[in-house]
């Protein structure tokens, strides 16, 4: 199904030239397509706190090369936002990729993942080989991998005395002030001075998904073990790129380092960087994820 553009829910560098649905299960994932180059690149959702405006720094200067697809994850933006946990499972979110790169005519694509996003993008190249040309891995929130931060776990389903720092992260918190905790989210995200567009940006996005939606992205189905999350990352065949913040508050850079080891991949830090760098250093994230797209020129597409 393509869709002929009307108007914008907001000024845009660059709008896209192409925009539809995937329908699966009767779930609706909207996604858009820029520009027309080779090779194509998805560029995956972030968790379903954002939509795809998360690449809206990415999206002009990459589709002046290459045909750049995106897609709303369901729970945000103008896709649907199902009622059962279970469509929230990161099978149902690697399905959708799926399902957009056959829509858009894209066999193979260089994947680009940003916090959760990453985890998908490695679960869709492990399991699906001849669909991944690479991966650029931005900050993966892969979890088991790495020691996390060890004061910021905090049971998620239960009801806490407090609600200070990262006990926000809690299920029962969310429906009390939900933009209370995309505020404080907002602001771990973007740990660095001066961040005062990007968190009203992320805070604005994440009003146009409710609380009650996001609880359910946190009970679908996920890895379980560090056991099978390594196994995933080691069946990673093609070529990785991680890209992670050295001054990450919400996943440790130990994370994107062994995310890097078990791939296989190269990492690159970026001094003083956050949770979002390709929104606060969108130069810097944009030329390394253009060498190493031309890095695999000659490798089939």
């Amino acid at each position: 199904m393509t869709l002929t553009i009307t108007a914008a829910e907001q000024t845009r560098a660059r709008y896209p030239d192409e925009e539809g649905y995937v329908d699966r299960d009767g779930v609706r994932v909207h996604w858009e397509r820029y520009g027309d180059g080779e090779p194509a690149l998805l560029l995956l959702p972030a968790w379903s706190i954002v939509h795809s405006r998360i690449w809206k720094c990415q999206i002009p200067y990459l589709a002046r090369h290459y045909k750049v697809l995106t897609f709303d994850g369901r729970g945000n933006g103008r896709s649907d936002r199902p009622d059962d946990a279970e469509a929230y499972a990161d099978a149902e979110y690697v399905a959708d990729a799926l399902a957009v790169l056959e829509a858009t005519g894209a066999g193979r694509a260089v994947l680009v993942g940003l916090s959760r996003g990453s985890r998908w993008a490695v679960e869709l190249a492990a399991d699906r080989p001849g669909r991944a040309l690479g991966a650029v891995l931005i900050d993966p929130a892969i979890a088991f991998v790495a020691p996390s931060y060890p004061d910021r776990h905090y049971p998620f389903d239960e009801e806490l005395e407090t609600d200070e720092g990262w006990a926000k992260f809690n299920r029962h918190y969310w429906l009390r002030d939900y933009q209370g905790f995309l505020e404080f989210f907002a602001a771990q995200v973007f740990s660095e001075p001066h961040s005062t567009k990007q968190v009203e940006d992320f805070v604005g996005w994440g009003l146009d998904t409710s609380a009650e939606a996001l609880i359910r992205t946190q009970l679908g189905p996920q890895p379980g073990s560090r056991e099978e999350m390594e196994a995933i990352l080691r069946r990673v065949r093609c070529p990785v790129l991680v890209v992670h913040g050295g001054d990450d508050q919400v996943r440790a850079h130990a994370v994107g380092a062994a995310t890097a080891e078990l791939t296989g991949g190269a990492l690159v830090t970026i001094e003083g960087g956050g949770h979002c760098p390709q929104a606060r250093d969108p130069v810097k994230v944009n030329l390394l994820i253009r060498e190493f797209v031309e890095s695999l020129r000659g490798r089939a597409t």
